[in-house]
């Protein structure tokens, strides 16, 4: 059976978000123990990958908004995709 007729796109997307974040405070919290300029610190720590879009300014004359998105990606990130997917398959 697949899994994604199991599992909506919100708790995917859920997941996503969630394993990011988690993945990136762990790769942070790595980066405080690890030399700068160590091959380790450079592999977990630093991004790799930037995705999503820069902040747009709309002037509405009225008020403003800006709006941007942007995911930082490195390999902790990816990690804590993978820790909280396990998590959240082991809680349901």
């Amino acid at each position: 059976m697949c899994v994604l007729s199991k599992r909506s796109i919100g708790f995917l997307a859920l997941t996503f978000f969630l394993g990011i974040l988690v993945g990136s405070v762990l790769g942070q919290a790595m980066g405080l123990f690890l030399p700068a300029d160590s091959v380790a610190h450079q592999l977990f720590v630093q991004q790799h990958d930037d995705i999503g879009f820069d902040p747009v300014r709309i002037d509405l004359i009225v008020f403003e908004i800006t709006v941007g998105f942007m995911v930082r990606v490195n390999l902790m990130s990816v990690v804590g995709i993978f820790v909280v997917a396990q998590l959240l398959r082991w809680f349901r």
